[in-house]
């Protein structure tokens, strides 16, 4: 079975996508890339503070799908610039600070994303428990 992941306290998909998806046949969450969107609109300055939203929701989106940053399998992140490499970095090893293993990592540089103002995309893969 194939479910949608669309939890109702973070802020909905800009397009016909949904933030997540959980499989029980293959036991994976898988994440839509999501950005630093809070649930009222704004996005805050700063990839540290973009991160620390993503994450938040990326939570939610886990929680949602049955799972937990704990059953992290990979993160894919993207930023549009070496200059937020820090940041990013720093609200990732926050996040993971109390998991019990960590996931694989990928961090790409890229040109931008939707909107000049979002400087960090994540997306991850977990397994159900």
């Amino acid at each position: 079975m194939i479910r949608s992941l669309l939890p109702p306290d973070i802020a909905p998909p800009f397009a016909r996508y949904a933030h997540g998806v959980a499989t029980t046949g293959t036991g994976i969450v898988v994440t839509s890339g999501q950005l630093g969107l809070a649930a009222d609109g704004t996005v805050p300055d700063g990839a540290e503070a973009q991160a620390q939203i993503i994450f938040a929701n990326l939570d939610a989106i886990l929680r949602e799908g049955g799972t937990s940053r704990n059953h992290l399998l990979r993160i894919n992140a993207y930023v549009t610039d070496r200059s937020h490499m820090a940041g990013y970095m720093a609200a990732r090893d926050a996040w993971l600070r109390d998991v019990s293993h960590l996931p694989a990592s990928t961090l790409v540089i890229v040109s931008g994303f939707t909107r000049p103002e979002f400087v960090v995309e994540i997306e991850v893969t977990a397994a159900l428990p």
